[in-house]
C-alpha cells in the first residue's frame, strides 16, 4: 500500500511539477537545447537501466516505431510545451496540455460513431471548446500588449495546441499499431519490454532536440557560462525525476491499479503547475484562468464518463447507494431479504467476472 501511495504522489505532483521546471530551466537553456540535453540523459540513463536489467535492446520493427512514436510524442508535443513556456505561463501550459482528451476525441476515426453517439462525450467535448476558448481570451486581453508580447502570447498557444495534436496522433498510432499486432497474432517474443521502447522513445527525442538545435544555432550560442547551478538543478530534476521516476511510476501503476484510477493524475497536474505558478513565479494567476482550468477538468471528466461508469469501484458504489435507498423505502421485516438479494448480486458479478476472465 505504501509502494502505491508513494507512485501515486510521484505521478500527481512530479509531473505536475515539471511544466514550473521546464519554465525555470529556461532561463539558463534556449528550448531545443534543453530538450536535446533532458533527453540524451534521460534516455541514456533508461536505456543502461534496461541493459543492466538483461531487456532485449533491440529488434529492427519496433525499435523503428518506437522511434517514430518518440517523435511525435516526446519531440513535437514536448518542443512544442518547451517553446511556448519562453512566452506564457507554466500553468496555462498544463491546463492546454491537459485538454488533449479533446483531440482524442476529434481524431480517433475508429471510434467517432462511439463517441459522438454519447452524450457526456459531445457534451465533455463543447466544455473542452469552451475552456479553451476562455483560456485563449484571457491571453489576448490581458493587460501587456509592449512589444507584441500578445502575439508572441496567441502564437504560442497556438504552436502549443498543435504540439498536443501531435501527442495526440503519437498515441493513437501506437494505439491501433498494438492492436493489429494483437490480432495478427504476433508472438510475444518479437517484441521489446515498455521499458526499452521508452528508451527509444526518449532517444529519438534526443538526437531531433540535438538536430535541430544545431541547424537553428543553439547550441552555437550556448554558453556554459551563462547557466547558473539553479538551472542545472532543474535539468537534472526534469531528466532525473520528470522523464525516468514519474513515468517508471505510472507504468507500473498502470500494472496494478484500473487505468481510470491511474488516469486521475490528468485533474491533479494541472492543480499542482497552477500553485508553483501562483507562488514561485512573476506569474499572475487570474480567476479566468482558473474559471478556464475548472472547465477544462470538467470537460475531460465527461469524456471519460463512460470509463469511470464502468470501473468496479463505481459499480459498487452505486449498488451501495441504491442498497440504501431500498433500506429507507423497506419496512424493517424486508431488510434481510433486501441484503440477501444484495450479496447474491454481488457474489454472481463476480462468479461472472470470473468467467470471463478465464475465457
Amino acid at each position: 500500500m505504501a509502494s502505491i501511495i508513494f507512485a501515486y504522489l510521484v505521478v500527481y505532483i512530479v509531473w505536475g511539477s515539471t511544466f514550473f521546471f521546464i519554465e525555470k530551466a529556461l532561463r539558463g537553456f534556449s528550448p531545443f537545447v534543453l530538450g536535446s540535453i533532458r533527453f540524451i540523459i534521460a534516455g541514456s540513463m533508461l536505456m543502461s537501466y534496461c541493459w543492466l536489467r538483461g531487456y532485449k535492446l533491440y529488434i529492427k520493427s519496433v525499435v523503428r516505431d518506437a522511434l517514430f512514436i518518440g517523435f511525435l510524442l516526446l519531440f513535437v508535443d514536448m518542443a512544442a510545451i518547451i517553446w511556448s513556456e519562453q512566452y506564457i505561463s507554466s500553468a496555462i501550459v498544463t491546463i492546454l496540455s491537459s485538454a488533449a482528451a479533446i483531440w482524442f476525441v476529434v481524431f480517433d476515426k475508429p471510434k467517432w460513431k462511439q463517441n459522438f453517439s454519447s452524450l457526456p462525450i459531445v457534451l465533455g467535448l463543447l466544455f473542452g471548446f469552451i475552456g479553451v476558448f476562455m483560456l485563449f481570451a484571457e491571453q489576448l486581453f490581458a493587460g501587456d500588449s509592449e512589444n507584441g508580447q500578445q502575439d508572441m502570447k496567441l502564437i504560442a498557444m497556438i504552436v502549443l495546441i498543435l504540439g498536443t495534436i501531435g501527442w495526440t496522433i503519437g498515441s493513437l498510432i501506437s494505439k491501433y499499431s498494438k492492436e493489429r499486432k494483437d490480432k495478427e497474432g504476433a508472438s510475444s517474443e518479437a517484441d521489446l519490454h515498455v521499458m526499452v521502447k521508452t528508451g527509444w522513445q526518449m532517444v529519438s527525442a534526443g538526437i531531433s532536440f540535438t538536430i535541430v538545435a544545431l541547424v537553428s544555432g543553439e547550441y552555437a550560442r550556448f554558453n556554459l557560462d551563462h547557466v547558473m547551478l539553479a538551472d542545472w538543478g532543474a535539468m537534472a530534476y526534469l531528466a532525473t525525476m520528470g522523464s525516468i521516476l514519474a513515468f517508471g511510476s505510472y507504468i507500473w501503476l498502470l500494472q496494478h491499479r484500473p487505468a481510470t484510477e491511474v488516469s486521475t493524475y490528468a485533474y491533479i497536474n494541472p492543480i499542482v503547475a497552477l500553485i508553483l505558478a501562483h507562488y514561485f513565479t512573476s506569474h499572475h494567476v487570474t480567476a479566468l484562468q482558473i474559471g478556464g482550468l475548472i472547465v477544462v477538468l470538467f470537460s475531460v471528466m465527461l469524456m471519460n464518463w463512460n470509463l469511470y461508469r464502468d470501473n468496479k469501484k463505481f459499480k459498487v458504489f452505486k449498488r451501495a447507494k441504491r442498497l440504501k435507498k431500498l433500506r429507507d423505502m423497506a419496512p424493517k421485516s424486508s431488510i434481510p431479504r433486501i441484503i440477501e438479494i444484495s450479496n447474491f448480486n454481488s457474489q454472481h458479478e463476480k462468479k461472472k467476472s470470473r468467467n470471463e476472465n478465464s475465457i
